[in-house]
């Protein structure tokens, strides 16, 4: 009888236990009634009488379904989103969560459709598809608002797509294309405009260096005639000053000199009378009077 007994107070003790894990929190009734929040960790419950119920309390995301929606231009898109969401960690979040709204999931599914029904209803298809950004935030917020007694964050929501009927899609796909093809063909163009400039630059700065190395060959040269002439006049100007330190009073001896030196040069031949000197004759062949000296 004491081993059924304790069999039995072994049963009823294992099939009470439970444990919670750390992304959960548990909430404990007995008979019925609410009776504590339960953290991670060992518990045991009196079986029958207690009961538990787990709540995940990490990030989920529910898709809210494809529908079908009439925006303010008359059109018809079909609309789908996703909500992120959690049960916050906090006792009366996780009561809530429990007790204000039955399941909670398949509630901010049927929100979400509505809100997004009302939200796009309100705006056209052109403005729905640029303003995602903007749709979301309001999507967002509106749930939050509509949940605050759930015990639910609104995390974020995402809208998945927008479509238009096939015929609005295949206009604004033209749209589309013909947009990008225009915006191709003026980058081509710039594009042909750029190399274009930078052809007639490289040739403009060639035309400019072939010039200036003219200009510089040309001031080279003028500088190295100006050298020579320099020099050639500074040469004469030391012959001549020379010439009248050297040689004042027998300048007509030197020029007999120079005209003998290119006479028997060029091989010219003169006929010399008797008595006559070689340098007298080719003197006076030459234009220069006989040099007189006189006898002491």
């Amino acid at each position: 009888m004491l081993v059924i007994l304790i069999i039995v107070a072994a049963f009823v003790f294992l099939i009470g236990i439970r444990i919670v894990r750390p992304i959960e929190k548990g909430v404990i009734e007995r008979l019925g009634r609410f009776r504590q929040v339960a953290d991670q960790g060992f518990h045991w419950i009196i079986p029958i009488i207690d009961a538990m119920r787990k709540v995940n309390t990490t990030e989920s995301m529910v898709d809210a379904e494809p529908q079908e929606v009439i925006t303010l231009d008359n059109l018809n898109a079909m609309v789908d989103a996703q909500v992120y969401f959690k049960v916050k960690r906090d006792d009366d979040s996780v009561k809530n969560s429990i007790y204000n709204v039955n399941n909670y999931k398949v509630q901010i599914v049927a929100l979400a459709r509505t809100t997004l029904r009302n939200v796009i209803g309100n705006l056209s298809l052109k403005d729905a598809n640029s303003k995602r950004g903007e749709l979301n935030r309001q999507l967002q917020e509106t749930m939050q608002q509509e949940t605050r007694n759930w015990g639910i964050d609104i995390v974020r929501t995402e809208l998945k797509e927008i479509m238009p009927p096939q015929d609005v899609q295949e206009t604004m796909n033209k749209v589309v294309k013909a947009q990008n093809e225009k915006i191709a063909a003026v980058d081509f163009a710039t594009a042909t405009e750029t190399q274009a400039d930078g052809a007639r630059r490289a040739k403009v700065k060639e035309a400019e260096g072939y010039a200036q190395g003219i200009i510089l060959k040309a001031n080279a040269e003028a500088e190295a005639k100006i050298a020579i002439a320099r020099a050639e006049a500074e040469a004469i100007k030391l012959v001549s000053e020379s010439a009248q330190k050297y040689f004042v009073g027998n300048a007509q001896v030197w020029k007999q000199l120079l005209v003998t030196e290119s006479t028997l040069k060029d091989n010219v031949k003169y006929f010399i009378p008797q008595g006559t000197s070689l340098v007298q004759v080719v003197s006076e062949a030459g234009g220069v009077l006989p040099i007189t000296i006189e006898k002491k």
